[in-house]
């Protein structure tokens, strides 16, 4: 049977930064999965979740069971694993070149976050202002330019494996259809409000996509239900719910 090819470029996507990378080569260097889990700082369930995740993005099996030896057992990287390793350390060898020449010419602000590509519509860049951990669920406050809050609810594992702290830069994504917009001052349900003013609105009357220019000077993206009343430059208010946010990191 053909070996399987290694995507390697579907599973260092983002490799600067990215956890699970870390994960695997502590995997490498100590044979054991439940102590490369506490060197990363991360639970023994997320450092699974993170191997898991990294060999369902490489198309192949980057760790295996060790059998025996002075400690009982353990895990070692398969050739895949290893490979993927190598390739990693190349990434980040070559990021840091190519950055290193763009800050010189003041080019490298921004340029992080450009490597993400998703059907998300809408991606605000925000700050971490609080994590609030809820039994399995961590809490994370965020603060986007201009002073709005937004609130994103993910499992601990994904906070850990992100390694979220108060103050860092992240991204805020959430899918247009997400997002619920209605005329200001109109009763709306939850928390997650951000105000604004209508800039472009498709088919008002039976309820169709609307583009706000939020207060921090951000671009959001939703849907109006029928009827809303909704006209270009109106003040509005959209909503979104916890869950639907996604935080995001880049490198």
């Amino acid at each position: 049977m053909a070996a399987k090819t290694l995507e390697l470029d579907s599973a260092l996507g983002h490799v600067a930064t990215d956890k699970r990378v870390e994960i695997l080569r502590l995997v490498g260097e100590g044979g054991s999965i439940s102590q490369a889990a506490r060197d990363a700082g991360v639970s023994y369930k997320a450092a699974w979740q993170a191997l898991d995740t990294l060999s369902n993005l490489a198309g192949a099996a980057l760790v295996e069971r060790a059998v025996g030896g002075a400690g009982g057992g353990g895990a070692r990287l398969t050739p895949a694993g290893q490979r993927l390793l190598q390739a990693a350390g190349a990434l980040s060898r070559a990021r840091e070149q190519a950055l290193a020449r763009l800050a010189g010419r003041g080019d490298a602000p921004g340029l992080a976050a450009l490597g993400l590509r998703t059907s998300m519509r809408n991606q605000l860049p925000c700050a971490v202002q609080s994590l609030r951990r809820q039994g399995a669920v961590v809490q994370v406050l965020l603060a986007l330019p201009g002073g709005a809050l937004l609130c994103s609810r993910i499992t601990r594992e994904s906070a850990q494996l992100l390694g979220l702290y108060s103050g860092q830069p992240v991204l805020a994504l959430c899918k247009a259809t997400a997002v619920e917009v209605a005329a200001d001052g109109e009763p709306v349900p939850g928390r997650n409000l951000l105000r604004g003013h209508v800039t472009r609105i498709s088919r008002a009357a039976a309820g169709g996509e609307v583009s706000l220019a939020l207060e921090g000077g951000l671009q959001l993206v939703g849907f109006a239900r029928p009827g809303s009343g909704l006209k270009s430059r109106t003040p509005a208010v959209a909503w979104v719910d916890e869950s639907a946010v996604v935080v995001g990191v880049s490198g």
